[in-house]
């Protein structure tokens, strides 16, 4: 006869864990588990849970809820730990955010976040996500589909620093915040490098260490190793420089801006002087997303500068700032003429209206405004969300045509230019 213990069914084994600073601070995700799972799951504190991973019980874990709110920012470093030891684990992280900051939110899914479900969780939310994830393949499965340095993937260039190039040097700085600066930097550098099967060799450089959009917008990751290039730039030299790099698609390079915010003058004119060489013998066109400030370095980007786009829109701050800008550099005798000036968001073609107010803006302020670019709509910033260009999610927005065409005006003259030097 059997005893009353062998009659006892075994415990349920645990499949999902959910990971917070405390887990009563969720009762939603507390209530959801037990719907989804009864007793097959645990909870564990942050203490505890980079333990536990390592343990041969987490082989059973399907996923973890990674629970966090604003109050846990300040322990990123040991939240990502926990992430990266899930994915290496082949345990899939499903992240849990309460009032956590885009940028904080950002780095924790780049790091391998399966799915995402806001907080307070709607309804129906945590078991939708528990079926994606259930349904998507593995991590090492996805992996070895995927060769490394496949095309997509960002890599620092592979290419040798044999200082052959002669580049031309296009600076973008918005005359006021929200202007479009960075959106017609990233743009404006993605057509040049797709120009052709081959293309130009071209680098994006975002020179605002505060507030940098350029990583943000083609989904790349922002590295220390730009932070070392910056902090000293007598010791390095072109090498280190394309190493700290990441490519985007294979063919834009791009310098992002560091990690952490800095202040803009942790860099001299020196600095920035070295830094602009190294770009200007390795490449053929160098994009610089300048900040909007107007700093000590500023016009060392400006004598090295071929052509110096400033973005304004059809408003008062921006003329009165272009005003400011052009009297400040007359007064110390800096080349003012570098500066095209570039109207974003101009008026339609059948805006007569329109037409004249920048007739009247060009006159007031006694410049020429080169270039007017149309309204690219909800395109752009959707684009930019996504991390993407907007030849790769709206090729036939009127924006990118009007960019694309100058791409291949910037590419024609180089080529005039060199040809005339042979």
């Amino acid at each position: 006869m059997n005893s009353v213990a062998t009659l006892q069914p075994d415990p349920a084994p645990i499949v999902a864990c959910t990971i917070s600073r405390d887990v009563q601070n969720f009762e939603i995700l507390i209530n959801d588990m037990e719907i989804e799972l009864g007793e097959s799951w645990g909870d564990l504190s942050f203490d505890d849970a980079d333990l536990f991973l390592r343990q041969p019980e987490a082989r059973t874990l399907e996923f973890v809820a990674l629970a966090v709110d604003g109050d846990d920012e300040s322990d990123l470093s040991r939240i990502t730990e926990i992430i990266t030891t899930a994915k290496a684990k082949d345990i899939k992280v499903i992240l849990i955010a309460d009032q956590v900051s885009p940028i904080a939110l950002h780095q924790l899914l780049r790091l391998g976040a399966d799915d995402f479900v806001p907080y307070p969780l709607p309804e129906g939310a945590l078991h939708e996500a528990i079926q994606r994830i259930r349904k998507a393949p593995a991590a090492s499965t996805a992996v070895a589909m995927v060769p490394a340095g496949s095309e997509g993937l960002p890599h620092s260039p592979t290419f040798k620093a044999k200082g052959d190039r002669d580049g031309i040097l296009l600076p973008v700085h918005g005359m006021a915040g929200g202007v479009g600066a960075s959106t017609f930097a990233c743009n404006l550098a993605w057509e040049l490098a797709s120009i052709g099967k081959t293309g130009p060799r071209v680098c994006l450089i975002d020179l605002d260490f505060q507030f940098g959009a350029v990583s943000t917008y083609l989904d790349l990751p922002r590295r220390d190793a730009v932070f070392d290039i910056l902090s000293d730039t007598e010791a390095a030299d072109s090498d280190g420089f394309l190493q700290a790099m990441l490519t985007f698609n294979d063919r834009l390079h791009v310098f992002t801006a560091p990690p952490d915010m800095l202040p803009l003058d942790i860099v001299s004119s020196d600095d920035i002087g070295r830094l602009l060489d190294m770009a200007h013998a390795n490449f053929d066109f160098v994009v610089v997303d300048m900040p909007t400030s107007v700093v000590s370095w500023t016009e060392t980007v400006l004598a090295r500068a071929h052509a110096y786009f400033a973005m304004m829109e059809l408003d008062l701050r921006s003329a009165q700032n272009v005003l400011r800008l052009v009297r400040a550099l007359k007064a110390e005798s800096l080349p003012h003429d570098k500066l095209r000036f570039v109207l974003n968001r101009a008026p339609r073609f059948t805006d007569l209206s329109g037409k004249s107010r920048v007739k009247r803006m060009s006159e007031s302020l006694d410049i020429e405004i080169e270039l007017q670019l149309p309204d690219g709509g909800a395109a752009v910033t959707q684009a930019n969300d996504h991390g993407l260009p907007l030849s790769e999610t709206a090729a036939k927005n009127p924006l990118r045509r009007e960019l694309q065409k100058l791409a291949a005006s910037l590419h024609d003259h180089s080529k005039a230019a060199q040809a005339a030097k042979a």
